[in-house]
């Protein structure tokens, strides 16, 4: 799976990690929920660095499209609110829990 972040360029993340990727995800719905900004702060670091440590960027010129675009590492609590409410999935919508 191809995730851009915005700002940081594309990384293709293999199937093997997305089990991870969505713990990571489930743990950034429960601080977003909570409103606590440090909470948050914490988890969306952690998956924005989880796709970074586990996928392989992909080339500067590459035209691959994106199939998920998570916003940038400084993201505000209520740009990612905003994206879960999109689709009450979390930022990494149809992985199995």
């Amino acid at each position: 799976m191809i995730m851009r972040v915005m700002g940081e360029g594309q990384y293709e993340v293999g199937d093997d990690h997305l089990n991870l990727l969505n713990e990571l995800d489930a743990e950034l719905v429960t601080a977003v929920e909570s409103g606590d900004e440090a909470l948050f702060r914490e988890a969306y670091g952690k998956l924005i660095e989880a796709v970074k440590q586990y996928g392989t960027p992909v080339p500067l010129d590459s035209l691959e499209p994106s199939e998920l675009i998570l916003p940038s590492a400084d993201a505000t609590i209520d740009e990612v609110r905003e994206l879960l409410m999109a689709d009450g999935e979390g930022v990494i919508p149809g992985f199995p829990e």
